[in-house]
């Protein structure tokens, strides 16, 4: 077998870093708890991403999405009880 050079990983996209950070809220202790989360747009995030992901998420079974006047953007969900 031929060694080949390591593939250097590329870079997480600026969509993969949001997507890492928003995860990171909604999987904390406290948001798990409430089954709810209160996210926000950093500045430095691009606007087509934050869409996008709150697009997303909106379209996720038992999940809902309330826009906030201050811009930012409440999660709530529902865990389904098993039959």
């Amino acid at each position: 077998m031929a060694k080949g050079k390591p593939a250097t990983p590329k870079p997480p996209s600026q969509y993969e870093l949001l997507g890492a950070r928003l995860q990171k809220i909604i999987n904390s202790p406290a948001a798990q708890k409430a089954k709810a989360a209160l996210l926000y747009k950093a500045p430095d995030e691009s606007e087509d991403d934050w869409a996008q992901i709150l697009e997303e998420i909106a379209e996720t079974d038992n999940v809902t999405l309330a826009h906030r006047d201050d811009g930012g953007v409440q999660v709530f969900w529902v865990v389904p009880k098993d039959d």
